[in-house]
Order: structure tokens, then sequence, then C-alpha cells
């Protein structure tokens, strides 16, 4: 049996973020991460992945300029270094979803990815962004256009996709399609509306392309947007659109499982999804 070892880590927001500098925040976010990733470590996960934008407060409740200083380079900036530095010492593929700075005034909501020598791999940048209250993503970033970007780690062919991304179907095929065996997505999702469609998306996309989804979100509530409660139940979902394994919906935590990884290719060879594809017929698609 291939199998992978993987790990999410979901958190709240650690520090004041009305009274505090984002690079004072990131400090207490990273001081918090820090030993989970330790304790990953001495439970053999190969792959670890944090919420999206995971050293700061999820900001864009606001549109507060303020925030413009927690962006980083990647991969030259602090927090890319310093798990580089983590990656390495633990033999650990790291996930490391930041706000990202190009040049002043353009930046990225965007994930790193780290192989398990320490090495800078490549990375996403988000593709979707939503634009309406309590979610004002673009007035702090501009919309990727990665093309999709499959990264042959140490252990394991990986996507990433978003949180608002996990609403469209086409990159989870995308990323399927280039190579992916699990794709994870970092998010920031709070009780509403959306709510009940965390446990039937994810599922669903995994099981339409034959792929392990992990899917990660923060937990309690940020003063001083207070737009809703971060619900985590991060968790693992199996091709077959099976939940294997889930954390909690108010605690930080780190949630691991093992993956049989074979089971992509039984499942492909069982449901011919990818054969039975028309692409020929889908032009409307991208026209309309």
């Amino acid at each position: 049996m291939n199998k992978l070892v993987s790990g999410l880590i979901q958190m709240g927001l650690k520090g004041d973020a009305e009274q505090m500098s984002p690079d004072q925040i990131r400090d207490c976010m990273l001081e918090a991460h820090l030993p989970l990733i330790d304790e990953a470590a001495a439970k053999g996960v190969q792959v670890l992945c944090f919420q999206e934008v995971f050293t700061q407060p999820y900001f864009c409740p606001s549109q507060d300029s303020k925030w413009y200083a927690a962006a980083e380079a990647i991969p030259d900036g602090y927090t890319t270094q310093l798990m580089q530095e983590y990656a390495r010492r633990h033999n650990m593929v790291i996930i490391v979803p930041i706000y990202e700075e190009t040049m002043p005034g353009v930046y990225y909501n965007t994930a790193a990815v780290i192989d398990a020598d320490g090495s800078y791999l490549g990375k996403y940048r988000k593709t979707h962004l939503p634009q309406v209250a309590g979610f004002w993503e673009k007035f702090f970033f501009k919309p990727g256009s990665s093309n999709w970007p499959v990264l042959e780690t140490a252990y394991a062919k990986l996507g990433v996709y978003i949180c608002y991304d996990r609403h469209f179907p086409e990159g989870w095929r995308a990323l399927a399609l280039r190579g992916a065996e699990i794709i994870y997505n970092p998010s920031a999702t709070v009780a509403g509306l959306s709510q009940y469609l965390w446990e039937l998306e994810q599922p669903a996309s995994a099981a339409a392309n034959g792929i392990y989804i992990a899917a990660i979100n923060r937990v309690g509530t940020e003063a001083p947007w207070n737009i809703g409660e971060f619900y985590g139940s991060s968790y693992f979902v199996n091709p077959r659109g099976e939940i294997i394994a889930q954390a909690s919906p108010d605690k930080d935590e780190l949630l691991v499982t093992e993956l049989d990884m074979d089971m992509v290719r039984q499942v492909r060879d069982t449901w011919q999804f990818f054969r039975d594809r028309r692409p020929e017929a889908y032009g409307p698609l991208v026209e309309l």
C-alpha cells in the first residue's frame, strides 16, 4: 500500500488585531503553530498544511490599508524561510498559505509549497475572489492566474485551491487532470449561508475527480469585525467522497490521518469519469 501521512492545523486568532501590528500578530501566530509542527513531525506527518493566510486574522471584513503591511515576499520573506527550516528539520512537505507581496501595491492570497528537503517548489495564487459584505477580498488581493500548478513533492503530487475557489468545479478538475493525487484547500469560512456546503462541495469534487481533498478552516471569532464564528471542522475526504477524519468545530487542533494513495487509481479505474469526459462538447462553458 502506498501510504501518505498528512496533517492539517486549524487555529483561532492569537493577539489583538486592533492593538497589534501585522508583524506582532504574525509572531503570535507562528509561536502558536511551531509546537504543533513539531507534534506533527512526532506523529510521522509527511505533508502538513495550515489555514488561509495563517499568520494573520481574516482581515477582509475591513477595507483598512493597515493590513497591506502583513504581506510578505515568497520565497524570500520571513515566514516562508522559517517554514523552509522546519520542513528541512522534520523532512516534511509544508504548505504555507500567506499574504504575498510581489511589489508595492500588488498583493495575492497565496500558498507556497516547500518540499521535504526545505526547497521551495512553487506557489498557487487564489483564482476566485469574493467581493461581498464581510469578504472584501478584491481590496486586498489581485486575482491569481497560476495555471493550475501540480507540484511533485517527496511524498505525493499535490495541488492547492484556496477557500472561495472551492465553489468553482473547474479548478478541481484542472488540478486533477494535471496529475494531482491530493488537493489542499486552506480556508477562512464562517457559520452561515455556506456552512452546509462545507461537507457537500468538497466530497462531491473528490468523487468527481478521484482525488483526496484536505479542507482546512480556522476557528473562533475575530474582533473587531465579528462577522461570525469560524467553525473549524477541517477534514480529509477520500476519492470516493467519504470524510475519513475530521477536526472539532471550535478548538485549535492538529488533525492527522493516514491516506491510502493507491485508492486514487482504484477509484478512477472503477468510475471512468476521465475516460468518459467529452471536452469537445464543453466549448460553451468558457464562451458564455
